[in-house]
């Protein structure tokens, strides 16, 4: 088999706005087991965007781009559902970027021989293919991106904003998460920016110019971020995975409190994830074990024990169609720096 014969079926990215999933929820609520926790999953986001007063972060770990989701995350920036947007660079630019620039990925199989994948540069997450010599492509169009920036410390809000901003004029694909958030003025943070094809093309970027370069400070995300919370006050947590992400948003409570702000912990949180509580990783802790560091409040959360794939088109359509989030009021927070 030859490259092509590897990469000919593109991923298709669900579409939340063209499926009522209110029934099946509301049927799933009568449940057990995963069924009945997203129902009460779906409602808790729902009455979030009811909140008037809550500003809504949403954390993205793992593949979930990749993998189809792709269109969900920018719809949720696009329909006011929410402020923030943290996440791994990985989610923001070698699968949303990624095809923003006319790229794709490809439906593949996990029992696919990865010495012949390697041989022929194509690249594996588990059942879904990506062509290498694409990805390197974006890498260097990060590093084209940078070069024509002025050199300095920026946080990654402020380098995925230039991402959107070249996106508005070189954009192939004109639906992507990092295009909607700069037309919207929403904030995204990848607190490990570096950990993704970014990485790549920065240093490549460095590298070429070692006295006289762009660079990116994750300390400066975290006090954005954390004036973003100062400012919002309440605020509510959709968590799609774990890691970095997650914490990272958890942790701007702490933060706060540092900097001699009394802010309240998160109001409302959902988290789908399928990580083993029992490990005691970051991803893992339940937000119940979050509300003892002070972080998240128990009153209104709910974990979803799911591979978030498999749910999070239900849960997303049920909030879009209840449409709550044309009662919001946009916050505009990139506006803020």
């Amino acid at each position: 088999m030859e490259k092509k014969d590897y990469l000919k079926t593109p991923i298709r990215h669900i579409d939340i706005k063209s499926f009522n999933a209110k029934e099946v929820v509301d049927a799933m609520k009568g449940m057990s087991f995963t069924a009945r926790d997203l129902g009460a999953a779906s409602d808790l986001y729902d009455r979030m965007l009811a909140d008037k007063d809550c500003a809504i972060i949403l954390t993205i770990a793992g593949s979930t781009s990749a993998g189809g989701c792709m269109q969900i995350y920018a719809d949720l920036v696009n329909n006011n559902m929410v402020d923030v947007v943290v996440a791994t660079g990985a989610a923001i630019v070698d699968m949303d970027f990624f095809e923003s620039l006319g790229f794709q990925h490809y439906r593949g199989t996990p029992q696919a021989d990865d010495q012949k994948l390697r041989s022929l540069y194509i690249d594996r997450i588990y059942d879904t293919f990506i062509d290498e010599e694409e990805l390197q492509a974006c890498d260097k169009t990060v590093k084209e991106i940078a070069d024509a920036l002025p050199p300095g410390v920026y946080s990654s809000r402020e380098f995925i904003r230039e991402m959107g901003r070249y996106l508005m004029t070189h954009a192939v694909k004109k639906d992507s998460l990092v295009q909607a958030a700069y037309e919207c003025d929403v904030p995204i943070f990848c607190p490990a920016f570096s950990d993704s094809s970014a990485g790549f093309g920065l240093v490549l970027h460095q590298h070429e110019r070692p006295e006289d370069h762009v660079s990116i400070d994750s300390v400066k995300d975290f006090r954005e971020l954390t004036m973003i919370k100062i400012k919002a006050e309440t605020t509510g947590l959709l968590i799609i995975g774990g890691g970095v992400p997650k914490n990272f948003a958890q942790d701007t409570v702490i933060c706060a409190e540092i900097l001699g702000k009394d802010v309240p912990m998160h109001k409302y949180a959902v988290q789908i994830t399928v990580a083993d509580v029992r490990d005691g990783a970051c991803s893992s802790s339940t937000l119940r074990e979050a509300t003892s560091w002070g972080k998240v409040d128990v009153a209104f959360e709910q974990m979803v024990y799911a591979e978030a794939t498999s749910v999070l088109p239900l849960l997303a359509s049920y909030a879009y169609h209840r449409g709550n989030w044309k009662k919001r009021k946009r916050r505009l927070f990139a506006g803020m720096f």
